[in-house]
Order: C-alpha cells, then structure tokens, then sequence
C-alpha cells in the first residue's frame, strides 16, 4: 500500500516539475529531498528522460524531409541571382562611359558662371567691408596697446556707422556680437586696474601718510623760521587742481593722454626745488581712466557707487587698530601714517575729478574715522603707564592733527582729547614722582649735610636756593641744616613742572592757560603724592626722634623755598605771578601740615614710650607708711626721667643758628617736653583712680607723692630752653593739689574754700577726691577688722565717713 502511495506522489512531483515554471520549482524539489525514496524518484526521472527524449527524436524524422527540400531550393535562387547582379553591373559600367565626357563639360561651364558671379559680388562688397575691416583692425590695436578709451570711441563708431553700412554679413553679425562683450572687457579691465589700484594704495597708505607727515612737519619747521612764507602744500594743491580741470574738461570729452590722465608732473615740481607731496607716491590714473571709461558706458553712477563702497570699506580696515599698538610709539605712528595716508587720496581725488567724491562725502568719512581714532586712542592710551610714551604720542597726535589740518580736515576734537589725555598724562607723572620721591625718603639718611668746601657749598646751593648769610659767613668744614632729601626734592619738583610744560607744548594753548595747566598739577604732586610720601616717611616704622626733627626742618626749608617755584613757573610759562586769577601754590599748606604730622609723631611716640615705662610701675597699693625714714622715687620713674633727659637733649644738639633752635626745634621741644609731663601727670593720676584698685593705704599715697616730687625736680630743672618761670611745673598741678590734700588732710580748708577763686585745692574736683577716699575707707574697714576697739582707729574712720558724705552733698549741690 505505502509503495502505491509513493509512486503516485511521485507522479504528482513529475508531472509539476513538467509544467511548473524553473523559478517555482524549489518546494517541489525540496519535497523528494525531504522524503526518504529518494533513490526510487530518481529511478523513475531517469525514466521519465529517456521516454521524452525517444519522442523529440520521433519529431525530428517525421521534419527532417521537408527541411533538406528547402535548403535544396534556396541554392538555386541564389544562383540566379548571381546571373542578375552580373547583368545589371556591366549595363551601368557601359552607361558610365558614354556620358562621361558630356557631364565633365557641364561641370566646367557650371564653375566658370559661379566664379564670375562671386568675383562681381566681392568686388562690389569689398567697397563696403574694407572700412569695417580697417575699424576693426584699429580696435584690435588699440586693445593690445591697453588703449582702452580710444577703444570705446573706435567701438562706437563701428557699430553706428561702418557696421550697417556693409550690411548683414556673417563677419559683421560677429563683430556685432562681440561688441557688447568688448565693451564688457574694457569695462572689467579698467575695474581691475581700479581694484589693483585700490589694494596697492591700500597696502602703501602707510607710506604715503608717512611722507604726508614729513612734508608737514618740514613744513612746521619752515613756517617757525620765515611766518611769511606760503604753504608750499597749499601751492602744489593749486597746481594739482588746475591740472585736474584740464586733464578733466568734461564727462564727454576724452583726456589729453590716457596715461597722463590725472598724473602730476613731479618733474616740474622738483624744478621748482620743493619737496615731492605724498600724493607724488601714487599713480591715479587708473581711477581716471576707469572714470571716463565708466561715463562713457553711461555707468558713472555705478562706478561712483563702487568706489565709495570700497573706500568706505578700506576706511574701517585702516581705523581698526591693532590689538597690541599701546605697546610701542612705532604702532602708534603706523596707525596714523594710515589714516593720513587714506585721506590724502581722498583729497586728491576730490580735487582732480569731477564728482567722483563730494566734500560731504569726505566729511562723513572724516567724522567717521575721527570718532573711531579717538575711541581708540583713549582705549589705547589708557593702558600706557611711561611718561616717555605718552608725551611722544602726545607730539605725534599734534602733528598728525597739523599734517590733516593742513588738508582743510578739523581737527579740534583731536586736540581736545588731548587735554583729556593731559589727566591721564598728570597721573602717570603723579605715580612716577611717587616712586622718585619714596626712593629719595628710603635714600636719605635724615642727618645734616656736611660741607667741606666751597666747591660743595656751591654745588648744593645751586640745587636749592638755600638763602642763610650767617651759614655763609661759618668756615668750612660746616653743615647744612637740612639733608640731602631737601634738594632731591627740589630738583624733582622743576623736573616734573618741565615734563607738565612738555606736554603743553603745541597745543595752541595761551601762555596763561599753560601756566594754569602746570600750577594745578604741582598743586596735585605736593598736596597728594608729595604729601602721602611725607607721611609714609613720618608713620613708617623705626623712625627715631631725631629723624622726625629732621623732617621738620626739612619741611620747614621746603616751605620756605615755595615762592621760588612761583618765580620759576612764571618764568617758564611767561606769566607774571601776580597775574589775575592765577593759581597759587599750595606747597606752603602741604610741607606744614607734613610738619604737623612729624610733630604730633614726636608727641606720640614720645608718649608711647612713656607708657612702656609707666607700664613697669608696680605700686603695692596697701604699703604701711614708714617712721621717719626718706622715700625715694620708683626705679622705673628714675629711667623715665633719664630717659625725657637725653631725649631733650637731642634738640639742644641740633646743627644750626640759635635762631634757629629758638624758631624750629624749641618751640617742638618746649610742645614735647609739656606734653610729655602732661602725660605722666594724667597716666599717675589713671593709676591712682583705676577701677581694679579697690584699696589705697596713705603709704602708697606717700610713695606716689614722692615720684611727682622727682618729676616736679625734672621740670625745674628746665629740660627744654624756653619755658617761662614754673610753666612747666603747670603740668603736674592737678597730681600736687591732690596729693597734698591728702597727705596733709587738709579738708577743712577744702570744703571750706571750694568754688573760691583763691582756694589751695582749685583743681581738686570733688568727684577725684571722692572715689580716691572711698579707696582709703576700704582700706580702714579691713585695717578695722581686728583693732576695732582702738579711739583714734575709730574716730578716722567716722571722720573719712563725715567727708565722704559732706563731698556727696558739694556734688548734689553742684549739680543742682
């Protein structure tokens, strides 16, 4: 059964694989590789072959007959036809032969009759082509030649005139045709010339500006030695103007020489032994010729257009400075040498063209390149820190101002950012001189100058006018009062009044406005920087006694000197001192408060100095009054004493006249000395009324009073020369008054006598004398404590206790 069921699924497969299409058959086959009677399939293909291959040649006997019948016929056509073709190739060979001759004839007569026909045309033609050909031929030279407005002319006349006269010819549609595109070359050729021109005067308007400002400059020379003579550049303008309107006629009109177009004649000018402009630098005929070129095209609007757009782009490209120029004066002169070397173009192209440029054109221009250079220059500028480069920049802005000036540009804006630059320029000069003068401070040793001989003396005397005919009249060796600081700073300060009048210099400013100009800026260097130094000087640290005292006699001569500054800014600058409305020096002003500043240093550090000795003072508050025996002062008040004794000494050795002493250090030692008694006497009487001293025994009382008693001996002793009587003795009133009152218990009289002016203990305040006895009532309730039952212990303490409230009652009766 399985063998019937395989053989009919093989049939089924044969007969698909007969009748299906190649494509499909895939699945089929797959199906019999997928079964296992693969061999039997195979059996019965083989079969299925050989049964359709007996039945293809079964076909092929029963066709063969008919087929070998055919190919049997055909070889007889195909002789046959070989017979015809033979026939038919000798009937035209004989047919050729005989008219032959006949159309050789024909033939000839047919070329003789064009020959004549063409030869009558070209003569008859030729008339009228020959002046086209000639134009042409004329045109073609003069583009080679590079002669490309006479060209236009030629291209003109050739299309209007000798084109439509030949008639329509082939040559002449093509010279028709290529017209229109000459003009288009002539048009591009003379733009690039025009552009060449522009990148040339662009890559060289660093040198045409360069020799702008040099002929400028001559020129400044040449105008400072003879005021009479005219401007040369104004003369070769005139020149260059007149030539213009001659090389320029017309719109129309062609120029005298296409090359010379525009051109100055720079060998006429050198016979006139004047120096070369910067416009001689430059060939303009280019633009010139891309002008009437472009008029004749009827683009002069275009190009107009043109060249403003391009000028105007190569105008933000020269005002764009250089991100570093601040560094050096050569970047500087580079960016003006550009700018002026722009607008000399255009200035010469608005005076040698007709409308090309307009002067409202090139003020825009100008108004544009001003505002963007001043922006510049005060970026710029702001970085610089060197007085050098500022004031050379200073000189270069000014004859960059003159050179443009020169060409009818304003140039007042330029000059007024000067005067904003002459702040800037003030403060560089201020830090400069602050420096100068920190390094003549940090120099000086703050002792007199010696002298030893004349040579010297004069030397000195010549750097500071230093007027003292008794300091004459001493023989060498001797001293100058002051140190060497004095004519360091002297001289410093007519150095920075010459760099202030540098700066003004060619600023078209009036003698009076100069002089207003340097006073004001030396008002700065001595009130601020001047000042700050000597105060830096004064508060610096390690600064002994005597080198204050130097300081104020050094101020002292400064101050005197001021007058003589005056006098050398007046004769500087031209302006009388006594001039209306002229600024004063404030140097008198700045060198006393300097003065003022190293005494109160003196005082205080003086007193400090005290403090560290008050600061040794060890009272023993509870001391027991002692017998008989003599008290002597506090070791650390005897160094204190010994101390204010040479340091005062230091202003009795001080070099110079007495007058001098008795007007500049004795006043400053007599301030010193009293301020310092002052001070011990209120430090003493701090001591005595401190909050942490709760109890004071009438022996610490005694030990007190007789320290006031050794400083009380000091100030009799007249440290210091100059004190009238027991002036100084004034200082310790409060402390004595005090003392005494308590020491001798004396307070009948007190209470008695308060608010009088005659009473013994003025200076007494109750509230002094009552914290100072609470003090003492402390200390004799714990004195109290075990001799209660003593009288006299008893009757001080009720007696303390009667004051204490009798003081109490003077205060509410004061207050109220």
């Amino acid at each position: 059964m399985a063998s019937v069921e395989t053989a009919a699924e093989h049939e089924r497969i044969l007969r698909e694989i007969e009748s299906t299409d190649t494509n499909c058959i895939g699945p089929t086959l797959r199906s019999v590789y997928d079964g296992r009677e693969h061999g039997l399939f195979m059996e019965k293909l083989d079969v299925r072959i050989r049964n359709h291959d007996r039945e293809i040649e079964k076909m092929c006997n029963h066709h063969f007959q008919g087929f070998v019948d055919s190919i049997t016929e055909l070889l007889k056509v195909r002789g046959e036809a070989q017979k015809l073709k033979s026939q038919v190739t000798e009937t035209n060979r004989r047919l050729q032969d005989d008219g032959k001759e006949l159309m050789g004839s024909m033939e000839e007569l047919q070329l003789c009759r064009v020959q004549q026909r063409n030869i009558a045309t070209t003569i008859d033609k030729l008339t009228h082509c020959l002046p086209v050909l000639e134009m042409y031929s004329r045109l073609q030279e003069q583009m080679r030649a590079k002669r490309y407005y006479p060209a236009l002319r030629t291209l003109e006349q050739l299309e209007h005139t000798c084109l439509p006269r030949a008639g329509q010819y082939r040559f002449c549609s093509i010279m028709a045709e290529n017209i229109p595109k000459l003009r288009i070359q002539i048009r591009d050729t003379a733009m690039t010339q025009l552009r060449d021109f522009l990148e040339s005067i662009r890559k060289h308007s660093d040198k045409i500006g360069e020799t702008a400002i040099k002929q400028a400059q001559l020129q400044r020379s040449l105008d400072s030695s003879v005021s009479t003579q005219p401007r040369a550049l104004i003369g070769r303008r005139s020149r260059k103007e007149a030539a213009a309107a001659t090389d320029s006629g017309g719109h129309g009109g062609s120029p005298v020489s296409e090359q010379d177009s525009g051109i100055l004649d720079v060998e006429d000018e050198e016979e006139d032994d004047e120096v070369p402009g910067a416009q001689d630098l430059v060939d303009f005929s280019p633009v010139y010729r891309c002008l009437h070129i472009y008029t004749v095209l009827g683009l002069r609007d275009v190009f107009e257009n043109y060249y403003r757009k391009q000028r105007r782009k190569q105008a933000r490209l020269v005002l764009q400075p250089h991100s570093n120029m601040h560094e050096t004066l050569e970047g500087y002169r580079q960016y003006f040498n550009q700018i002026v070397g722009f607008f000399v173009v255009e200035d010469h192209v608005l005076h040698t063209t007709q409308g090309l440029v307009n002067r409202a054109y090139v003020e825009e221009l100008w108004e544009l390149a001003l505002s963007k250079l001043i922006a510049a220059l005060r970026t710029h500028s702001s970085y610089c820190d060197n007085p050098d480069l500022v004031l050379d920049l200073k000189n270069l802005i000014v004859l960059f101002a003159d050179t443009l000036q020169g060409y009818g540009f304003p140039v007042s804006q330029l000059f007024d950012m000067l005067l904003e630059m002459r702040e800037q320029y003030g403060e560089i000069l201020l830090k400069k001189w602050n420096i100068t003068f920190r390094q003549v401070l940090d120099q000086d040793n703050f002792s007199p100058i010696p002298v030893s001989t004349e040579q010297e003396y004069k030397h000195y005397t010549s750097q500071f006018p230093l007027q003292d005919p008794e300091l004459d009249k001493l023989p060498f060796p001797k001293k100058l009062p002051f140190s060497e600081f004095v004519p360091k700073v002297y001289c410093q300060l007519k150095e920075f009044i010459y760099a202030c009048l540098k700066y003004s210099e060619d600023l078209h400013l009036s003698s009076t406005e100069v002089d207003d100009m340097i006073r004001k800026s030396t008002n700065v260097l001595l009130t601020r920087t001047l000042s700050h130094c000597l105060h830096y000087a004064i508060k610096k640290k390690n600064v002994g006694l005597a080198e204050l005292v130097q300081v104020i006699i050094n101020t002292t001569h400064l101050e005197q000197c001021c007058h003589f500054l005056e006098e050398f800014i007046s004769n500087i600058t031209n302006v009388p001192p006594d001039t209306a409305n002229a600024t004063k020096l404030y140097g008198t002003s700045t060198f006393k408060d300097a003065r003022h500043a190293a005494e109160e240093e003196i005082y205080t550090n003086l007193n400090a100095k005290i403090d560290q000795f008050l600061q040794l003072a060890d009272y023993d508050w509870m001391a027991a009054g002692q017998g008989g025996g003599t008290l002597e002062a506090s070791d650390y008040l005897v160094d204190l004493i010994a101390f204010l004794k040479s340091t005062f000494s230091v202003f009795t050795n001080l070099p110079g006249t007495p007058v001098q002493h008795a007007t500049l250090p004795g006043k400053v030692a007599q301030t010193a000395c009293m301020s310092a008694c002052k001070h011990i006497s209120t430090s003493l009487m701090q001591l005595l009324l401190d909050p942490e001293v709760r109890q004071i025994s009438v022996g610490a009382l005694h030990q007190l009073n007789t320290d006031v008693k050794e400083c009380e001996g000091f100030a009799r002793a007249g440290p210091v020369a100059g004190f009238q009587g027991d002036t100084l003795l004034l200082a310790f009133s409060d402390l004595r008054q005090l003392l005494e009152l308590f020491t001798q218990w004396d307070w009948t009289t007190y209470l008695a006598d308060y608010g009088k002016p005659t009473c013994k203990y003025l200076r007494v305040s109750p509230h002094t004398a009552l914290a100072l006895l609470e003090k003492m009532r402390e200390t004799s309730r714990k004195n109290n404590v075990f001799a209660q039952f003593r009288k006299t212990d008893r009757d001080r303490q009720k007696l303390i206790d009667t004051i204490i409230k009798q003081l109490r009652n003077l205060i509410a009766q004061h207050h109220a």
